[in-house]
């Protein structure tokens, strides 16, 4: 399989801050909610094949192929689900693995403690599909 830079041929963009006040060289990450760390860990290890690395006792970084990385912070029962227009986006390299993606989040929707798999669209130009982890993140 190619790696990410050979697939991903713009993956930087030079910052323009010319005009504005803060002069950032890059955005580095993100942060989502869990349950648990364990149990999310797992999923994305497992299912969606993400690298975490366990950097303080209540988060993980979670990243595939860049740079840019999340970070899961566990809250218990503090959580507060998002909706799925804050959602994070995986891309894999072709329709059939999309279908392929799609047919395992059906298969171990159980097993991961998925909540929800959308059917798959054509949407915005792109072949996808939304699911809802154990977390409720999309």
């Amino acid at each position: 399989m190619p790696q990410t830079r050979e697939m991903i041929q713009d993956g930087i963009a030079d910052a323009k801050t010319e005009k504005s006040i803060v002069k950032p060289y890059v955005m580095s990450h993100g942060t989502m909610e869990v349950y648990s760390l364990k149990d999310s860990r797992r999923f994305y290890e497992e299912f969606l094949g993400l690298e975490c690395v366990r950097h303080a006792k209540p988060a993980i970084a979670v990243r595939c192929g860049l740079k840019f990385h999340i970070i899961a912070v566990e809250v218990g029962d503090a959580l507060k689900p998002v909706n799925l227009l804050n959602h994070w986006g995986i891309d894999v390299g072709s329709k059939e693995e999309v279908d392929a993606a799609h047919a395992n989040a059906l298969k171990h929707k159980d097993k991961y403690k998925i909540r929800q798999v959308l059917p798959v669209v054509m949407q915005h130009g792109v072949y996808s599909f939304y699911m809802e982890d154990l977390d409720h993140n999309w």
